[in-house]
């Protein structure tokens, strides 16, 4: 999931140095490093954990979403390095689960916790579970209530909904709201982040089933990017790119209207522009559902606290630590068991105009039809927002850019 919150660059001698340090505090605690990117929402649930276990002192740290993934690799390359605890996302949980012998097995007798597909997605192919799942990332569309309202739109969110049932429509609502839009207010973010929402509802995604990048066969993911550069040529993107600086004051200034929404995206919005509490609302994404994002908690070999880690790691995954990072960051659980839980399927968020945010994501989660996620899915999404980011730029044209998106990748 492309999650970010306060980010804090770690190099990798920075990131060697803290995990030396992990097998014991000063004070004769046990010290369990977990390494995350972005907004995990666990900060209480730590400091539950330390009070009821005393002997335990947890040390996270935060690197960006490329940073953080590719440290991870490099660590587990050197054998030296990896936190005890380390996220993974799902665009990247194949390429690591390929090497399952550089992790700790974790017990499959709890498998029953997750949704099926989250579970079989960390499995090895020789059968050995490398992660417990986190969150998932069910869609919608978060807009801006009063943006829609200057330009003469209904911000009703049932009405809303309605006006796009396909991306399409979505481009065509665009158009409507550029012709009465607030000054230095764009449609949707930018090309990138719809672009990453359309290929989560393809059929195939970067990958086939044998690891095989289809990606420039793909007529789904051409059609998408083709659909949303003709959206940027009729100027309705604000040009930037999901979770740079840029970006993040794209939230604060109102520069966009319109943004693909996943769970764990809510969180980001309130970190990042707070003062706009209950000018957002959320509609259904077009299309009819979608997953982007979730992650897994692995527990490298390389530890020094590896039994620690891996009782840390069950337990925050758990159902019911899973609903406490619901109702205090609003990320989804990949735990079923929550869903008809009245703490979950009733919940509203009040800084979102008080939107059923629990059965919007809770129904987008169960009518989620898993995409294969080849070993290096995240780097493509990476290398396609990079391409979509030139044609904003005017450096490419859409079809050269494209020409060379899909070069790079099957380089």
């Amino acid at each position: 999931m492309r999650r970010t919150g306060t980010m804090v660059g770690v190099g990798l001698l920075a990131a060697s140095l803290l995990a030396g340090c992990s097998s014991g505090a000063s004070d004769g605690k046990t010290r369990i490093t977990i390494g995350l990117f972005g907004n995990f929402g666990y900060q209480q649930l730590f400091e539950e954990y330390e009070k009821a276990h005393p002997d335990i002192d947890i040390t996270d740290r935060t690197a960006s979403y490329s940073d953080h993934h590719k440290n991870l690799a490099a660590h587990l390359a050197t054998n030296n390095g990896a936190a005890d605890i380390e996220a993974v996302d799902v665009g990247y949980i194949n390429q690591f689960k390929a090497n399952p012998n550089q992790f700790t097995e974790l017990k499959s007798d709890i498998k029953d916790r997750w949704l099926d597909w989250k579970w079989e997605a960390s499995l090895s192919k020789d059968g050995k579970q490398i992660g417990y799942g986190t969150d998932i990332g069910g869609l919608a569309i978060c807009y801006r209530r009063d943006l829609f309202e200057a330009a003469g739109l209904p911000s009703d969110r049932d009405q809303v909904s309605a006006l796009w049932p396909t991306w399409e429509q979505f481009m065509a609502t665009g158009k409507e709201f550029a012709a009465k839009a607030p000054a230095g207010a764009k449609f949707f973010d930018g090309g990138p982040t719809v672009l990453n929402a359309i290929v989560g509802q393809a059929p195939t995604g970067y990958y086939d089933k044998s690891d095989k990048i289809v990606v420039g066969d793909n007529a789904d993911i051409r059609k998408g990017w083709d659909l949303v550069a003709q959206g940027v040529a009729d100027g309705l993107s604000a040009g930037l790119l999901h979770s740079t600086p840029q970006w993040n004051t794209g939230f604060k200034q109102g520069q966009f209207a319109t943004l693909a929404c996943p769970a764990w995206m809510m969180a980001k919005i309130k970190d990042q522009a707070p003062d706009t509490a209950g000018k957002w609302d959320l509609a259904a994404v077009p299309g009819g559902g979608g997953n982007w994002g979730g992650s897994y908690l692995t527990v490298p070999k390389q530890g020094k606290n590896v039994d620690k880690a891996v009782e840390l790691a069950t337990w925050l995954t758990a159902p019911e630590q899973q609903g406490k990072v619901f109702a205090n960051a609003g990320l989804l659980p990949s735990t079923p068991s929550l869903y008809s839980e009245q703490s979950v399927a009733t919940k509203q968020d009040a800084f979102f105009n008080n939107a059923p945010v629990g059965r919007v994501f809770t129904d987008a989660a169960r009518a989620f039809k898993p995409q294969y996620q080849g070993p290096k899915a995240g780097d493509v999404q990476t290398e396609i927002g990079n391409a979509m980011q030139r044609v904003e730029q005017g450096k490419q044209s859409p079809d050269e850019s494209w020409t060379q998106f899909v070069r790079d990748v099957t380089r």
